[in-house]
């Protein structure tokens, strides 16, 4: 089993920045592929960002220039820099982790962001 605990969600005016962490425990040598999901109200849980072991990223259109996600290795832990921030970002976001072939198989508990107008 893995366990996932997230970080750094919060409240911030558009335009601003939050830094998201995720750290992973338990059976790490399992993980291969470490990303974030985000589910606003009333709407299904979406792609953000998938790091996978060959280190490509993958990001959702919605996002691409204004977050970046990152990952060392050495302390199991994924990040994610969200910059440019709009308040169609606000939503629960989730840590995810799993094989490169099944990704989401574990979920971290999820972190508030919201960006005010």
């Amino acid at each position: 089993q893995v366990q996932l605990v997230e970080s750094g969600g919060g409240l911030v005016q558009a335009g601003g920045s939050l830094r998201l962490s995720c750290a992973a425990s338990g059976d790490v040598f399992s993980i291969s592929a470490m990303g974030w999901h985000r589910q606003a109200p009333g709407k299904q849980r979406e792609l953000v960002a998938l790091i996978t072991s060959e280190t490509s990223t993958n990001y959702a259109d919605s996002v691409k220039g204004r977050f970046t996600a990152s990952r060392d290795n050495a302390k199991n832990t994924v990040y994610l820099q969200m910059n440019t921030l709009k308040p169609e970002d606000t939503a629960v976001y989730y840590c995810n982790a799993g094989s490169d072939y099944y990704p989401t198989r574990y979920w971290g508990q999820g972190t508030q962001v919201t960006v005010s107008s």
